[in-house]
């Protein structure tokens, strides 16, 4: 049965990819909001920002423009779901002799791909704005690591869209604030230059965690208990979007 799952997973994010590489403008499109974000603050805005330390702006801000990169990138999960939703395609399938859980593993692994593209992109472009780090390759794979279990998370935040949307503008709208949250994070500047209230708020999200985390493994310092705070956040998050997603999919096809 396992292998079953694991076949029709694959056949089925097979499909799924060919779409995207016959559209490649999709990750294109996710890394240009991202990019253009960061040349705005570098160069724009960033020689007015005081971050408290002698670190490079762009070092300081890439790992909440990777986390922007990921929330603008889930939208397209959410929108090729609702097609396939709308275009009878799941009916199809349910006709055939395909395990449940393929159909939605197919788009989440679909958008994992997809959005570490996107990353890639958007990390090369930080690379040539002047990034550098002296991160080792165990400190790369944590972050990568990181940014999975984020995607994932986020992802299936994506698929309960997917689902439960009217419309195409209503699958993709729900990724706004989670493109927004990361303004209100620790990602652009220290969250002691906040008011009281926004301050506590920034430092008590997911985000905030995360984006220390990956500066710290960027610059080879301890992550201290942001790590675990981090894993915590993107996993309860996994797990409830998870069990929610699975849930109003059964109430869809059954």
């Amino acid at each position: 049965m396992t292998a079953h799952v694991l076949s029709d997973t694959g056949t089925l994010t097979g499909r799924s990819l060919r779409h995207i590489l016959r559209s490649p403008d999709t990750i294109i499109t996710t890394a240009v909001t991202p990019v253009a974000l960061m040349l705005l603050f570098v160069y724009v805005l960033g020689g007015a920002i005081n971050t408290g330390s002698d670190e490079s702006y762009i070092n300081y801000m890439l790992p909440g423009i990777l986390l922007i990169t990921i929330a603008s990138g889930i939208a397209y999960t959410a929108y090729r779901l609702f097609l396939d939703m709308r275009g009878g395609i799941f009916e199809r399938f349910q006709s055939m002799p395909i395990p449940r859980p393929s159909v939605l593993w197919a788009h989440v692994l679909t958008s994992l791909v997809a959005n570490l593209a996107s990353i890639v992109i958007v990390t090369g472009v930080a690379l040539i704005m002047g990034f550098r780090t002296g991160a080792s390759v165990a400190d790369w794979l944590a972050v990568a690591g990181i940014l999975i279990l984020f995607t994932l998370a986020l992802t299936w935040i994506a698929v309960i869209a997917g689902l439960s949307a009217k419309t195409v503008d209503g699958a993709s709208a729900f990724s706004y604030p989670l493109i927004f949250l990361p303004f209100i994070s620790s990602a652009f500047v220290p969250t002691d230059s906040m008011p009281g209230p926004v301050a506590w708020f920034a430092e008590n999200q997911p985000v905030t965690s995360i984006v220390n985390t990956l500066r710290a493994l960027f610059a080879q310092q301890p992550v201290g208990n942001d790590i675990w705070i981090a894993l915590a956040w993107c996993a309860g998050i996994l797990v409830a979007a998870y069990a929610a997603a699975t849930a109003i999919y059964r109430k869809k096809i059954s």
